[in-house]
């Protein structure tokens, strides 16, 4: 299961070399990570918020500055607790979720002997009659028949982790099963629900502060990359763009060309710049200051979220699903997330971040900021493995406590050590195994490379 693995993929190496662009989010600086259970999550500062997400998350959340930290730090814990319950759960694993505005997590499992475990790490359990796997199972067989022909009227579909089914959203209610039965999917674990969504593509042809394609166009641009340590680019929608394709600055000058684009199936491409164009690990705050990114662990069901756009600048709401799959009229996307952040044409391409974490890249949806609406956004880490890139990031800071996930069964040992500064890349030992470092810091008692995913990859 494709989409299974690739999931799995990206929580073991959630905070993996990581950066923004320049031309498309706003975030927050500062890291936080699961304390103890029973623990309050870890404060965040006040000079570590952009007054721009402040502002955004006021609008559109209604949150203060004080219970957005609040929240913030929060759901950087709750990121860190169900990360570490996937990989100790294994297939019982049913999903997680934050609620509220202190990101209370909520895990989900199928066996009822786990609460306790759940409940230790600091989330509440929910025993629930089907695994992830087996939901996402059910959508990858959707997924499969929409490859060889788009389905008609069913613009969405996504597992719900809250609702513990597959839904499907659909123009009528026979729509949607024809689709399912099509499939071969069953439809035990599927419910078809009526949406008036019209997803679409956000690429427009209109004058603004972004990147323009060769023969018209614009888009946003997502986050700085670098590819073999020498070539400077970015990540954007691949809908944006074709291999081959010409871009020019904000600025109406010379940057690029596509060197990859996937869409449809994906909606990833990156851009090779020239030597004029220097990448930086920032974000534009359209005049609320630009913000730094420190790292790309994935945010769960319910989090906060921004994105900045060039033709709607800031806008703030939550993760609603995972892995969504959507069809646009040139044809259907898998893997993507829903939010009900709005966008409007132009903003595809630009980033999307939860605090100072970078999530994704703009690809399309439905509504417009007036009115509100529905958009989905290219999970950042597949683009990055598909075209073996690296993200710009500052450095950032490691976590102050480490994960509270179950001790890990290898005895200590080995050449890792508390107290030595490791950089991207370098090898250590520990339990019998070896770990790569993705993400430079100076490791600290209880930051062991078997209970931090975010920091080390077991090779």
């Amino acid at each position: 299961m494709e989409n299974t693995k690739l999931r799995r993929r990206v929580l073991a190496t959630a905070t993996a070399t990581v950066a923004v662009g320049a031309l498309a989010l706003a975030g927050l600086t500062g890291v936080a990570s699961a304390g103890p259970a029973g623990t309050t999550a870890p404060a965040v500062s006040a000079d570590s918020l952009s007054p721009g997400l402040l502002a955004a998350l006021e609008r559109d959340l209604g949150l203060d500055a004080d219970a957005a930290r609040t929240r913030i730090a929060g759901e950087y814990r709750a990121a860190a607790i169900a990360a570490g319950l996937e990989k100790s759960l294994g297939t019982s694993f049913a999903g997680a979720r934050v609620s509220g505005d202190k990101a209370d997590l909520t895990v989900s499992t199928t066996d009822a002997s786990e609460a306790a475990l759940i409940t230790k790490a600091g989330a509440r359990a929910e025993v629930v009659g089907h695994s992830l796997d087996r939901l996402e199972a059910v959508k990858d067989a959707l997924d499969k028949a929409a490859l060889s022909k788009a389905p008609k009227n069913v613009p969405v579909w996504y597992v719900d982790v809250a609702a513990n089914r597959v839904v499907v959203n659909a123009a009528s209610t026979s729509a949607g099963e024809a689709f399912v039965k099509a499939a071969g999917a069953g439809d035990q674990l599927v419910t078809v629900a009526r949406s008036t969504e019209q997803p679409r593509a956000l690429a427009d042809i209109r004058g603004g502060d972004a990147y323009y394609m060769g023969g018209g166009g614009r888009c946003s641009v997502g986050f700085s990359v670098t590819r073999g340590g020498t070539q400077n680019g970015f990540v954007t929608a691949g809908h944006c763009g074709r291999v081959g394709t010409t871009t020019n600055g904000v600025n109406q000058q010379a940057q690029g060309s596509f060197q990859g684009s996937t869409f449809p199936g994906r909606d990833y491409a990156w851009v090779a710049t020239n030597a004029n164009w220097v990448p930086k690990p920032l974000v534009n705050g359209y005049g609320r200051g630009d913000v730094t990114v420190t790292g790309s662990t994935p945010s769960v069901v319910g989090a906060s979220v921004c994105r900045s756009g060039s033709t709607t600048g800031w806008h703030c709401g939550t993760i609603q699903q995972l892995n969504t799959s959507v069809t646009y009229p040139e044809g259907t996307i898998s893997g993507v997330t829903r939010t009900s952040v709005c966008a409007e044409p132009g903003d595809s391409g630009g980033a999307y971040i939860s605090g100072s974490q970078a999530q994704g890249v703009t690809s399309g949806g439905s509504g417009n900021c007036s009115s509100g609406g529905t958009t989905y956004f290219q999970p950042l880490l597949p683009a990055l493995q598909a075209y073996g890139l690296t993200l710009v990031t500052s450095g950032g800071t490691p976590p102050t406590t480490p994960p509270t996930t179950p001790p890990p069964t290898d005895q200590p040992g080995g050449t890792w050590a508390a107290g030595t500064t490791y950089a991207v890349g370098a090898t250590v030992t520990y339990g019998g195994a070896t770990y790569r470092c993705l993400q430079g810091h100076t490791a600290q008692a209880g930051w062991t490379p078997a209970d931090v995913p975010a920091l080390w990859q077991r090779i």
